[in-house]
């Protein structure tokens, strides 16, 4: 069974969620031809979503957080 320090997993899993919201809030804002024609609502909830699947994703494993044994 892996072992993981869940400390360092939430701190990388969190720091992915946060740079995906960024990104994703960043290309839904960029669909808009003027800054007074976004959607807002639909910025937060695709950024959220976003954010959400980042961390389900982390779930699987982070490269960035080996477990004991190295892996």
């Amino acid at each position: 069974m892996k072992k993981r320090d869940w400390g360092k997993w939430f701190a990388a899993a969190g720091i992915r969620a946060v740079k995906t919201i960024a990104q994703t809030a960043v290309a839904t804002i960029g669909t808009s031809a003027v800054l007074s024609e976004v959607n807002w609502i639909m910025v937060g909830s695709a950024s959220l979503l976003a954010g959400i699947l980042s961390l389900l994703t982390s779930v699987a494993g982070l490269p960035e957080v080996p477990d004991e044994t190295g892996e």
